[in-house]
């Protein structure tokens, strides 16, 4: 199923009585999600993606534009005629019910001819449960499953009456680390087994990016950047988006463009053609440092941090916004601990410019 925003607004009443200004949780938002992919709507706490499921889903109405599914307006569609199946982030399961009767509750209401008898309840949430690898479990009640088995539950659940639109709200926040990395993939096979349209929000970038045919970041009810989780990685249009993908982050630095040439400090670190001459913001990720005893960039040691695979050199620079610099290199490469500096090199399609009064990404020609 096709689904389609149409510069989406939602404004709520502010709660300051000494200000009548609205709140603007989604800011004329358009996009539309083609039939069968799996989006990861992705921003910090606050930025509207919980707002914008409500909105897709009915929860809550628009204060203006459109929701289409495929060609069908729905946007004054009550939530139960939409045919969304939507898992929040506490499962939201009935304590009181096995797990058989948890998954066959929304089949229950089904009325005219979608009405089921109750052996094709079973039989349809049996075939479901197994799915989601938890048709061992029909006769458990929520409180002896784990956390993860609760929610291949919702899961389950939203899927049973086969819905045009699947909507996962932070659905991996409460499992431990193990747990969210082998779940996440069950989601993605789940999906790409059923091929329902399905928007997984979150706030966790590595989430998103490894299960996402694409991802939409979200600050502030705007959207920023939307594409395949790699390009948005490797070609950020701001600051924001470029900060908030990656792990470690980007490390930034102050910096000017003079003459087509990128200085930090009184570095000259990269050849930067068609670049203007102005005050930037230097982005680096940690994958873009190249020791080299003669490289143009210099940062003071800190230390040194063993990840196996890789190392990673923990150094500092006077125009570093960060707190410190974490450069990802081979662990083939030998670190002189005892010397007080570190050089580098620097990899130029991990570099990236942005204009220090707007955040905008400043584009140059590499060599």
């Amino acid at each position: 199923m096709k689904l389609v925003l149409q510069n989406l607004t939602k404004k709520f009443p502010s709660r300051n009585r000494k200000s009548k200004e609205e709140v603007v949780a989604v800011n004329d938002f358009t996009f539309e999600i083609p039939d069968g992919e799996l989006i990861g709507l992705l921003g910090p706490s606050g930025c509207g993606k919980s707002t914008m499921l409500n909105l897709i889903c009915g929860l809550q109405k628009p204060t203006s534009g459109k929701i289409f599914f495929g060609d069908d307006d729905v946007t004054d569609l009550p939530p139960e005629h939409r045919g969304v199946g939507l898992v929040f982030q506490n499962y939201a399961l009935y304590p009181h019910l096995t797990v058989l009767q948890n998954i066959t509750f929304p089949l229950e209401n089904l009325r005219g001819e979608a009405k089921m008898t109750k052996q094709q309840m079973v039989e349809k949430a049996t075939q479901i449960a197994g799915l989601v690898q938890i048709d061992g479990l029909l006769e458990r009640k929520p409180s002896e499953l784990s956390g993860g088995q609760q929610q291949r539950v919702a899961i389950a659940r939203a899927l049973v009456k086969m819905p045009r639109v699947l909507l996962l709200d932070e659905p991996l926040s409460n499992l431990d680390a193990r747990l969210r990395l082998q779940t996440r993939e069950e989601i993605k096979r789940i999906q790409r087994e059923t091929g329902i349209t399905t928007i997984f929000v979150t706030h966790d970038q590595d989430e998103a990016m490894s299960i996402s045919d694409r991802i939409v970041v979200m600050k502030d009810g705007v959207l920023h950047q939307i594409g395949k989780p790699q390009d948005v990685y490797d070609d950020p249009v701001n600051l924001f988006v470029a900060k908030f993908l990656g792990t470690p982050p980007i490390n930034v630095f102050e910096g000017f463009v003079k003459d087509g040439k990128l200085h930090i400090g009184e570095d000259i670190v990269l050849d930067v053609k068609g670049a203007a001459d102005e005050d930037v913001w230097v982005g680096i990720r940690p994958e873009g440092f190249v020791l080299d005893e003669n490289g143009p960039f210099s940062c003071t040691l800190s230390g040194l941090e063993v990840m196996g695979r890789d190392v990673s050199v923990v150094s500092t620079n006077e125009h570093s916004a960060n707190p410190v610099i974490r450069s990802i290199i081979s662990a083939e490469n030998k670190v002189d601990l005892s010397s007080p500096t570190v050089r580098f090199a620097l990899k130029p399609k991990k570099v990236f410019i942005f204009r220090k009064s707007t955040e905008e990404r400043i584009r140059f020609d590499i060599g």
